[in-house]
């Protein structure tokens, strides 16, 4: 197997899910990390980067979750889902909604431009977010072998 194949990166069943995991969910943390500094320093600046985090996380979420699917679709012919795979499939989808609801909650505010006056309750949402993102990376580091024993 050749490493620069094109070809094979490109149409391996599973790979591009893989790939394009890690920007949403880099982007979805690090909105987090501004928006909560941003909260507790009062900076305009920080919330405005959280913001622009969140939509791009939001984004980058719809192909990451279609790549999910039609993984589980061609490597395991749509077999029924059991144990850790079944498990980041309902985290996976969970996580995404979570993203999609911090980025409308800051959607709704922003397009009003009131972004000082964001509802508090978004913390809470977020930091859940965080949680459940960085459970659902961990199983599906499982299941790719990156965090098997041995």
């Amino acid at each position: 197997m050749n490493p620069f194949d094109l070809k094979t990166a490109l149409l391996a069943k599973h790979a591009q899910h893989v790939v394009l995991i890690h920007f949403p969910i880099a982007l979805f943390m690090v909105g987090v990390l501004f928006d909560f500094l941003g909260q507790w320093t009062k900076r305009q600046s920080l919330a405005t980067a959280a913001y622009y985090n969140f939509v791009v996380a939001a984004i980058a979420a719809v192909p990451v979750v279609v790549t999910g699917l039609l993984a589980w679709q061609w490597a395991l012919e749509g077999q029924r889902l059991k144990g850790i795979l079944l498990q980041h499939l309902v985290l996976g989808c969970t996580s995404a909604v979570l993203i999609w609801l911090v980025w409308w909650i800051h959607f709704r505010t922003h397009r009003k431009q009131v972004s000082l006056l964001l509802p508090t309750y978004r913390l809470p949402i977020e930091a859940l977010g965080v949680a459940i993102v960085a459970l659902t990376g961990h199983l599906g580091g499982f299941l790719s072998g990156v965090n098997a024993p041995g």
